[in-house]
């Protein structure tokens, strides 16, 4: 099943320079296995060391923000869009 992700152009170093990548998975935890194994390293900008999403990480399934939804947890299906997005402050 593929799935389309939206890489952040301070990302894409881990993704070979790739805006748009296809990867699999049933779940964002699945899709974040996946983008681990094609792209080594990348879970580890994105997750703390137990595995979950760090805070100024969003994940966008179709528009919609996974805290949300169902979080990690949240169900994929073929043809589904992932944006990750790096939180952005300032004032």
């Amino acid at each position: 099943m593929a799935i389309k992700v939206l890489v952040p152009t301070p990302l894409q170093k881990f993704t070979k320079d790739q805006a748009v990548i296809e990867c699999e998975g049933t779940t964002i935890d699945d899709l974040l296995t996946g983008l681990e194994t094609q792209f080594p390293g990348i879970k580890a900008r994105l997750c703390d060391d137990e595995g979950k999403l760090r805070r100024f990480i969003n994940f966008y399934v179709n528009s919609e923000d996974i805290r949300f939804l169902e979080g990690q947890d949240t169900k994929l299906k073929e043809g589904d869009e992932v944006s990750i997005v790096p939180a952005v402050a300032g004032g």
